[in-house]
């Protein structure tokens, strides 16, 4: 029904997460009224993108070289290790103005059903860089069974490192959130982050 060319481009629209044919059908004519040179930057952006863009080889996180800015960054608590999922999840914590330590992203997560093992993941290089000077590793898997098994296979290799306090992020109710809305793991997970008031 559309030509060839800008039906490619529905397609390509359409491989984005969350985007249905009626959205990439809307982008696409939307990027059919852009001047030349908004598209021209578009495509330069995406190949800077593609040809740009690694893997720290300290943490694991986005770069644009060998190493993050965040690794780079002298003035932030060397002490101090956030072990997450995803360079999405580096995002979040950092968007909260909260933790000011480094991470380490492992690239996925333990999953027998999917055969993804422990060698699958960014594991080894975190224990790596455990040297004297780390004094805490936090966990901030998600909280699924996934993110929960690689969580407790991570604490029971952390004890070999008797001066590292391993800790894990609480998980409960979002602010706003009722009782009776909530999952059975969630109210767990909510009661063992209590805290004294």
């Amino acid at each position: 029904m559309y030509p060839k060319k800008f039906q490619a481009l529905i397609e390509s629209f359409a491989q984005l997460p969350g985007v249905g044919s009626k959205t990439a059908e809307r982008y696409a004519f939307d990027v059919l009224e852009w001047e030349p040179e908004r598209v021209e930057l578009l495509m330069q952006s995406l190949l800077e993108f593609q040809n740009g863009i690694t893997i720290c080889e300290q943490c694991g996180n986005l770069a644009e070289g060998s190493r993050c800015l965040i690794c780079d960054d002298t003035s932030r608590d060397q002490s101090i290790i956030c072990v997450v999922q995803s360079p999405r999840d580096v995002i979040a914590m950092e968007k909260t103005k909260e933790y000011s330590g480094l991470y380490h992203v492992l690239n996925g997560v333990i999953s027998t059903s999917k055969g993804i093992l422990p060698d699958d993941i960014n594991l080894e290089t975190l224990f790596d860089r455990i040297d004297e000077n780390i004094k805490e590793i936090i966990l901030a898997t998600n909280p699924t069974i996934e993110g929960e098994t690689t969580a407790l296979y991570l604490s029971k290799r952390l004890e070999r490192y008797p001066h590292v306090t391993v800790t894990r992020i609480a998980h409960g109710l979002p602010m706003g959130g009722h009782l009776d809305y909530a999952d059975e793991l969630t109210l767990i997970k909510a009661l063992e982050g209590r805290k004294k008031m």
